[in-house]
């Protein structure tokens, strides 16, 4: 395939929605779809029983490019050393009613897609990124988690409730870690007075949250996804999006949001979708693992051992820690949705180290969290069920199968940008680590750009997390076929 660089963002496009295709997904809307939104003239009206909480200083953090805002956060400093953490979810089934054609095509994706050049939202822009977005100065009603935390980090007390909120700044991951770690505040952060304070706060907490939770097991690990970097239309350029101070704030409250979620909805008796994620079957191969560091790991799994062996080797090599991190996300497998029965004991969260743990937080895009808003606004109400178990039983598999399509979708693109940028360098070789090794094949991922490839010859006796030369002897932009030898 030739191309012009002026093309990339076309051609990844094209192959995008192709893929979309290819894995039984929906890339575009239909006419029903389309009949629904002509209607729709604002966002949610009040409802009975809604607090109004728009005087509070709200915020929401997200990634630079985000337009879909799911979730607003604030502080409040109490007595005794305890602060008040309010989460507000945006309440998308305000607008997106179960049964509607807009529900259906949410139902059949289960989730939005991000891919290098295209984004297919599993609701139509003019909701999630519009109407059920939590926009700056645009009041929004949403589903509230509230929850107090002692100085040490404990939950307190919590409450779940509905309420109408207003964001009053848009805040990107990076400007906010970098001002924490001592650079200028972003402008929108500036303009809200009182907002540097509470995000302090935020901070704070969070910090205090992820260390008791990685001392209870949770795993400290280092996401390799690549991200594209467009020159205009051009591809330019693969790089990681590593973590920092404000996603932790985000992803620990997001946690804790969603543990008080699931709890309160066994506590009324009520199912619930739980994301698990149940012990590593490849065990002895961490533990194999280990051994090559000088560690050693005890039998039967246990996070709490292998979060200690991480913590260690992070701070022993932390410019390779990616790299092991990736070996052991290979071999501790894929999280699931599964159904948690009223009086039943959950498998938990192997890698968060969490037993309540349901995905809650993101409803304009994944419908897992669409279920959960729906089943928390029931048990809220006092009504029926909105979901039957069986049929509950059902869309945990569906999502599972969905978000392992998705996921394939958007790794599948990836490679395909990934060739764009290796096509001129076959024959050249590469520092890689292996990350996955079956009988079906051998994959190795470069260091840069961060991105998998299949290594064609010279796999024998390799497995997950050992480290080799290669050499980039094809690619595939169609395809997405990057293949190496052993060099």
């Amino acid at each position: 395939m030739t191309h012009r660089a002026q093309d990339d963002r076309h051609t990844l496009s094209a192959i995008a929605h192709r893929v979309m295709l290819e894995r039984g997904m929906e890339p575009d809307f239909s006419p029903a779809v389309e009949r629904e939104l002509a209607v729709m003239k604002g966002p949610a009206e009040d409802a009975n029983g809604v607090r109004d909480l728009r005087g509070l200083l709200w915020a929401s953090i997200d990634n630079d490019d985000s337009r879909d805002l799911d979730q607003l956060t604030v502080a409040e400093a109490l007595a005794g050393g305890k602060v008040r953490i309010l989460v507000a979810i945006a309440d998308v089934d305000a607008l997106v009613r179960k049964d509607t054609a807009i529900d259906a095509h949410a139902a059949r994706n289960t989730t939005s897609v991000y891919t290098p050049a295209a984004i297919f939202p599993m609701l139509p822009t003019m909701l999630s990124t519009g109407l059920t977005s939590l926009n700056q100065d645009e009041d929004r009603l949403s589903l509230v988690a509230d929850m107090v935390f002692t100085d040490d980090g404990l939950l307190a007390a919590s409450e779940l409730y509905r309420a109408r909120v207003k964001n009053r700044a848009k805040l990107a991951y990076r400007g906010v870690a970098a001002w924490l770690e001592g650079g200028p505040a972003p402008d929108a952060l500036a303009a809200v007075f009182g907002l540097d304070a509470n995000l302090r706060i935020q901070d704070a907490v969070a910090q205090k949250l992820a260390a008791l939770r990685h001392k209870h097991g949770a795993l400290s690990l280092e996401s390799v996804e690549a991200k594209p970097v467009f020159d205009g239309d051009a591809l330019a350029d693969l790089v990681r999006d590593p973590k920092n101070r404000a996603k932790q704030i985000i992803e620990d409250f997001m946690i804790a949001a969603k543990g008080v979620t699931a709890a309160f909805l066994e506590a009324k008796g009520f199912p619930s979708l739980r994301r698990v994620l149940r012990s590593p079957e490849r065990w002895d191969r961490l533990a194999e693992l280990a051994l090559r560091y000088g560690d050693t790991l005890p039998v039967q799994p246990e996070a709490t051992a292998l979060e200690a062996f991480l913590t260690k080797r992070r701070e022993a090599e932390p410019e390779r820690f990616a790299d092991l991190s990736l070996a052991v996300v290979k071999l501790i497998g894929r999280g699931e949705y599964a159904v948690d029965r009223p009086g039943a004991d959950p498998p938990g969260h192997f890698g968060l180290a969490v037993r309540d743990y349901t995905h809650s937080t993101a409803p304009n895009r994944r419908f897992p969290d669409l279920i959960t808003q729906r089943l928390l606004k029931a048990a809220l109400a006092k009504a029926p069920l909105p979901y039957a178990l069986g049929e509950l039983d059902g869309l945990a598999a569906h999502c599972t199968r969905r978000e392992d399509d998705a996921t394939k979708v958007e790794r599948r693109v990836t490679k395909s940008a990934a060739a764009l940028l290796l096509s001129g360098k076959v024959g050249e070789t590469f520092d890689a680590v292996v990350t996955g090794a079956s009988p079906k094949g051998t994959w190795v991922r470069l260091m840069h750009p961060p991105i998998e490839g299949r290594l064609e010859h010279g796999a024998a006796g390799l497995d997950v997390g050992d480290r080799l030369r290669v050499k980039l002897i094809h690619t595939d932009v169609d395809e997405g076929f990057i293949d190496f030898s052993r060099s």
